[in-house]
């Protein structure tokens, strides 16, 4: 698959290589032959916005320059954050609306989805357990701001 629209299904992306990724869904996961953070990109100007605009918004709204959340989409809050630094080639992206919870497993962790789906990353539990920080700050700033209209 070359193109991936991410959705309130989409649970996590994660990299495979240096181009490409594995997209996990509710019930499905497959192959697409491009990077995770091109097809995070991608589908924030799908959404309206570039990665970079999300990013500065990110910024604005809660200070993180690095490693921050990404607002995707924002009448579904399609929040996602990044298991290392979106640079790097092995940085994942994983859903905050679809993680239940998460797990140390020696140096790295494992996700446990809303559909009992675990995944195994490359991040320590305390790296984890910041980037949910990070990405449930910014949805609790996004959510107030949406509700005093």
């Amino acid at each position: 698959m070359e193109n991936y629209t991410i959705s309130s299904k989409t649970l996590a992306i994660m990299p495979i290589n240096k181009k490409r990724s594995k997209v996990y869904e509710n019930e499905n996961a497959f192959v697409v032959e491009k990077n995770a953070r091109k097809i995070i990109a991608e589908n924030c100007e799908y959404y309206g916005s570039s990665y970079e605009g999300r990013k500065k918004g990110t910024m604005e709204l809660i200070g993180i320059t690095h490693k921050a959340p990404i607002l995707i989409e924002d009448s579904e809050n399609l929040i996602f954050f990044p298991t290392s630094s979106p640079r790097l080639n092995d940085c994942g992206w994983v859903s905050l609306n679809n993680l239940d919870s998460y797990t140390p497993y020696d140096d790295e962790s494992i996700i446990r989805f809303h559909n009992n789906l675990t995944l195994q990353v490359h991040a320590s539990n305390k790296i984890i357990n910041n980037q949910v920080l990070r990405a449930t700050r910014l949805e609790s700033i996004i959510y107030k701001r949406k509700n005093r209209r």
